[in-house]
């Protein structure tokens, strides 16, 4: 004697069969290895160091009582990060450990990014240079962490030197003595400047 199946019962089975196939798509490609002793220091000093650069900033925007660009700070970091977890959750792609499909882009080098694209467009090279130095040890802590891909915390910094070109204005200094960087095809050259 056959037995017949209930279409209800099939429809059932599908729906399952199709669930788990999906939940296993889901799951991650890699095996994820816990992190070293070393390798756990260096993410956690990389988080402190995202979330110092700001802070820094405003501080030294609160010491000069530089309040334009204290508010400077506070939209191109709102701007930098605000796009960095909005593209999150638009793009997916799996972080390097497999934990999830939230890698694209870094959050914390967003974050660490606009502190340091604000202290060099605000206050000049002199605080800017090792504030980037600063950003490219964040990027490396998230890299080396498997939270991220290298072209995730390349399109964090990209974004916070993007906003910080177009929202952080120059800080006038009293004296009008100013200083720049620059790189030129055969080197580079330091420049000062006295506005009369």
């Amino acid at each position: 004697m056959t037995k017949t199946s209930n279409p209800v019962t099939v429809i059932i089975a599908a729906w399952l069969l199709a669930a788990g196939a999906q939940q296993a798509a889901a799951a991650p490609a890699v095996p994820i290895k816990p992190l070293t002793s070393m390798q756990k220091n260096i993410e956690t000093a990389g988080t402190a160091v995202a979330i110092a650069l700001p802070a820094v900033g405003g501080g030294i925007a609160l010491f000069r009582h530089d309040w334009t660009g204290a508010a400077q700070l506070t939209v191109e970091t709102v701007l930098t990060v605000g796009t960095a977890y909005a593209l999150k959750n638009i793009v997916r792609e799996r972080r390097p450990d497999g934990s999830d499909w939230h890698s694209f882009p870094s959050g914390t080098t967003a974050l660490a990014s606009s502190g340091s694209s604000f202290l060099w467009g605000r206050y000049g090279w002199e605080y800017g240079l090792p504030a980037f130095a600063a950003t490219q040890f964040v990027s490396y802590s998230r890299i080396q962490a498997k939270q991220h891909h290298w072209y995730d915390t390349l399109a964090s910094s990209a974004m916070g030197v993007g906003y910080g070109y177009f929202v952080t204005t120059r800080f006038h200094r009293r004296y009008d003595i100013y200083t720049d960087l620059d790189a030129s095809p055969n080197g580079g050259f330091v420049s000062f400047a006295y506005k009369f």
